[in-house]
């Protein structure tokens, strides 16, 4: 498969994160990769509450709305991806559970970025001209939606590596230029949780 480290948030990519929520795309082998559903505790366990969605309409600079407005398509994305490989069969356990998770703590997030861009003015869908690391393609993807079994569970495993390395990428871009305490806290989350679970499936792809 084609590697490469940025790609411009397609059209496909936009209108299933609306779907979701908002959430969906990445490619595995680039040095910066995605950030999606990550178990982030109970941050990403929940809907935010009425006083956190308060909390987050206050202070913001441009850095959070971009945070907000490439993360959300970035986690559709990596919910897209999980959910193929959930819909195969002989799929080892521990790769559908990771998959679960993935789409467990992400889904809510998309909820959460959504209401923040509500709440500040702003457009859930990213200006023209800007890309994203870690997305996937549309030939990866239709190359994960065809794979079956084990070769399914390795695919689904290199390409969420690459996935959440742009994930990191992009929250770490956050935690540094940001100004909304909850944005920054949430790409603590993701750059923390996103860390472990590249780890996890690098540890996984050894036993497959």
């Amino acid at each position: 498969m084609n590697t490469r480290k940025l790609l411009p948030l397609s059209a496909v990519a936009l209108a299933a994160a609306l779907a979701l929520a908002g959430c969906s795309t990445g490619t595995p082998g680039s040095s910066a990769t995605s950030m999606p559903g990550m178990d982030h505790g109970a941050m990403s366990s929940s809907s935010p509450s009425a006083s956190e969605s308060s909390q987050a309409v206050g202070d913001h600079n441009a850095a959070d709305v971009m945070f907000a407005q490439m993360m959300i398509p970035h986690h559709a994305q990596a919910v897209e991806m999980s959910d193929m490989i959930l819909a195969r069969q002989g799929i080892p356990n521990e790769v559908s559970a990771l998959a679960t998770r993935i789409k467990d703590a992400q889904g809510p997030e998309i909820e959460k970025m959504t209401s923040w861009l509500s709440g500040w003015n702003q457009s859930t869908q990213m200006p023209g001209g800007h890309s994203m690391e870690g997305m996937m393609g549309a030939d990866d993807m239709a190359k994960l939606q065809a794979a079956q079994g084990a070769d399914a569970a390795k695919l689904f495993l290199t390409q969420m590596i690459a996935h959440h390395k742009g994930a990191v990428v992009m929250a770490q871009t956050e935690t540094a230029g940001g100004q909304n305490a909850d944005a920054v806290q949430l790409a603590k989350d993701i750059v923390a949780g996103q860390e472990a679970e590249i780890k996890e499936m690098q540890q996984l792809l050894t036993t497959l």
